[in-house]
């Protein structure tokens, strides 16, 4: 071979190993663990058929669908939102939602009843990281920040509120930073949920990894419940008194400890944090043989390092008898399992007074260990539909039944 060639051949393979580096830096850049750097927006998901079940090598992009039981439809219902969180259906009717990453309240109406959002109307705003949001009996709406709860009151004719009253401020910040704001059935308490600090350690407020009560004022502040490490999701069991909550377990006890859990709480209830998990697993930094003794049990076990965040009792007549008064709980993932695993909304059969165990209703959002979207919160509309937040995407999705199998 000559120089000449020589000099010809090295080139062409340098510039090929430079397009092969630049393809595979490319392709591997993510947003964050067991996430996608920017898919496509997932917008051509199935929206009136229901999702049959798809091996992985067709779930490529834009084709993502969401996967669902026979006879439900899923479709958008809003897009392009800034971190959607908590979710509530107003006095109106309509749904509401707390927008986190733009410090905003929206109300998104379907005044048409087409099953899609007309619009985005702003509500409240100004707010310093609103995670969730709870109307009072008087129409005046509660918001959930990381240090503070405010009350939002007199909205103008269009239902943008203009007075804001800071009611609880002073909230421990740092740690699990989102708060959960929550009424109960008879309007005398205020709930809010306190996550940790920390994965685990002894915390020096005892205001976290607890519930806190108020007096719908902001004042009489008191322990409800403690030990809970991360309860984002608080409900009321509609037409009792009954408070359901999930809880976040510690990280680093492997893939498959401790289980995240859904807990029944009242006044004085301990869940064991840190030093007791799920009720029976005694922590190997904390704890100590007799650390699970008397502490609250769960009333359901879910797979570790799911991160459940909001659940709802279906209260709707649209879905079939089988899961009225049923629950369902929204996983936003796992951040740090070697496995990835959550994305998805589990329903939890009541069986009466014996729940679970928590069985897949829609999948998809995970998609060969990488994930495309993460569910937070959920909701009952007006409609019989299920409402759906996922802050990664910016989007609310609507679930319903069309019956067509």
């Amino acid at each position: 071979m000559t120089l000449r060639s020589f000099l010809v051949v090295f080139k062409s393979l340098v510039i090929v190993c430079i397009i092969t580096i630049l393809f595979i830096g490319c392709t591997l850049q993510v947003g964050g663990p067991g996430e996608l750097a920017d898919p496509p927006a997932p917008t051509t998901i199935p929206l009136d058929n229901p999702a049959a079940p798809t091996t992985s090598a067709e779930l490529t992009p834009p084709d993502r669908p969401i996967m669902l039981p026979p006879g439900f439809g899923i479709n958008v219902y809003a897009s392009g939102l800034d971190e959607p969180r908590m979710l509530e259906i107003g006095p109106d009717g309509q749904l509401y939602v707390a927008e986190r990453a733009a410090g905003r309240i929206l109300r998104l109406p379907d005044r048409d009843n087409d099953g899609r959002a007309d619009g985005e109307e702003v509500v409240g705003d100004g707010l310093s990281f609103p995670s969730s949001l709870a109307f009072y009996q008087d129409g005046s709406l509660y918001v959930g920040e990381t240090t503070r709860v405010l009350r939002l009151s007199q909205p103008d004719p269009q239902g943008f509120y203009l007075k804001y009253d800071i009611l609880v401020d002073g909230l421990p910040q740092g740690g699990h930073s989102t708060r959960t704001v929550l009424f109960s059935p008879d309007w005398s308490m205020l709930l809010v949920s306190i996550g940790s600090s920390c994965n685990v350690c002894q915390e020096q407020d005892a205001r976290r990894a607890a519930i806190i009560r108020y007096n719908p004022d902001g004042s009489g502040e008191q322990l409800l419940a403690t030990g809970l490490r991360n309860a984002v999701g608080l409900v009321f069991r509609p037409g009792t008194d009954e408070l359901w909550v999930t809880n976040n377990g510690r990280d680093l006890l492997g893939d498959d400890l401790p289980p995240e859990t859904v807990y029944l709480v009242r006044q004085g209830d301990n869940a064991g944090w840190p030093v007791c998990h799920a009720g029976r697993i005694v922590d190997p930094q904390m704890g100590n043989t007799n650390s699970c003794e008397g502490v609250l049990q769960p009333q359901v076990e879910m797979q570790a390092h799911s991160a459940p965040l909001g659940l709802e009792f279906y209260t709707g007549d649209q879905f079939p008898e089988q899961y009225r008064g049923d629950l369902f709980v929204a996983f936003h993932g796992s951040w740090n399992r070697s496995t990835p695993t959550g994305y998805k909304i589990v329903h939890i059969p009541m069986n009466g007074n014996q729940p679970g165990p928590a069985q897949d209703f829609a999948t998809g959002w995970l998609v060969e260990r990488r994930s495309w979207g993460r569910p937070v919160d959920l909701v009952t509309g007006t409609d019989g539909s299920l409402y759906l937040s996922d802050d990664s995407r910016g989007l609310i999705y609507r679930i319903y039944y069309h019956g067509r199998l």
